[in-house]
């Protein structure tokens, strides 16, 4: 390393110099430090000295503590999406093991990949409602109230479902377009995932600053990924042979993270903000009554 060179850093305290000595190793700059009493100086080559103020630069703006991002104000009453979630689920679990609707609800309403691509979306609303048994809906109304309220708080009851379902049968639309003909499945497990993904994702674009370290610009967004490999074991397949619906997991919270990322963009919140939370939840209720007056009619 030289023993002149060109000053690029200077204090009192020799530790601040040795700090600084190897962020600029880490990228291949070499340097050396000398005594100008009563401060020590980080001396680098001539050739290396617009490089390493760079460097040295983009470090202290690292280091600088950030002024508190201004967030959106979280929504109350985000509860109130999660309840409506719940009685939907149970009402139409209880209608179809009582009889009171078509004994063949599953066949009208399932996700039949042949059926989908025949003309008949809205089997991609339809089979969110649906479940095989008491575990089946358990688990998903649980996991599905947790993740939705913490949707519901960030962007408002009615908007977080409207976009929660919207995303789920837009998720189910592309797995029935693309899929084998002989898939079926049912279960609100893709929207569980949508949720996630909306979750994340709008949770990542409003903390994100490019002056952060990459691990706290991409936390939310990554948790999200965890989670999702973590808990999308569970399937949703309808058939006798139980297998992993890993593509509905995956279809649901990538549509979940785009339509989270746009809602949380200015102008994502600006339209959002011009949506009466009242009337973004009675839409995505009614997406699900117009499916099922479809399939009920069919």
């Amino acid at each position: 390393m030289p023993a002149t060179g060109t000053e690029v850093f200077r204090s009192a305290r020799r530790a601040e110099c040795d700090e600084r000595a190897l962020v600029l190793a880490a990228v291949g700059i070499g340097s050396t430090i000398g005594c100008d009493v009563p401060q020590w100086v980080l001396l680098v080559d001539d050739v290396d000295a617009a490089r390493a103020a760079q460097q040295l630069q983009q470090y202290e703006l690292e280091r600088r503590p950030q002024p508190p991002a201004v967030l959106p104000p979280m929504h109350a009453n985000a509860w109130l999406g999660c309840v409506i979630y719940a009685i939907t689920l149970l009402s139409i679990a209880l209608l179809v093991s009582n009889g009171v609707w078509r004994l063949d609800a599953f066949d009208v309403g399932q996700l039949d990949d042949a059926r989908v691509q025949g003309g008949q979306w809205w089997r991609a609303w339809t089979a969110l409602t649906l479940h095989l048994d008491g575990e089946h809906l358990s688990a998903n109304l649980a996991s599905g109230i947790w993740f939705g309220y913490l949707a519901g708080r960030q962007i408002g009851a009615g908007n977080a479902w409207l976009l929660i379902v919207t995303g789920a049968a837009l998720a189910n639309l592309l797995e029935g377009l693309l899929g084998p003909p002989g898939h079926r499945a049912v279960g609100a497990s893709t929207l569980v995932f949508t949720a996630l993904g909306v979750l994340a994702a709008h949770s990542w674009r409003l903390h994100f600053s490019p002056t952060q370290r990459w691990a706290l610009r991409w936390a939310p967004l990554i948790g999200g990924v965890v989670l999702l490999g973590w808990f999308g074991a569970g399937g949703d397949d309808a058939s006798t042979a139980p297998r992993v619906d890993v593509v509905g997991h995956v279809a649901g919270f990538a549509t979940g993270a785009l339509l989270g990322g746009l809602a949380a963009r200015p102008w994502g919140r600006r339209a959002l903000a011009r949506v009466p939370q009242w009337l973004g939840g009675l839409a995505a209720l009614a997406s699900i009554a117009i499916a099922w007056g479809y399939a009920l009619a069919s």
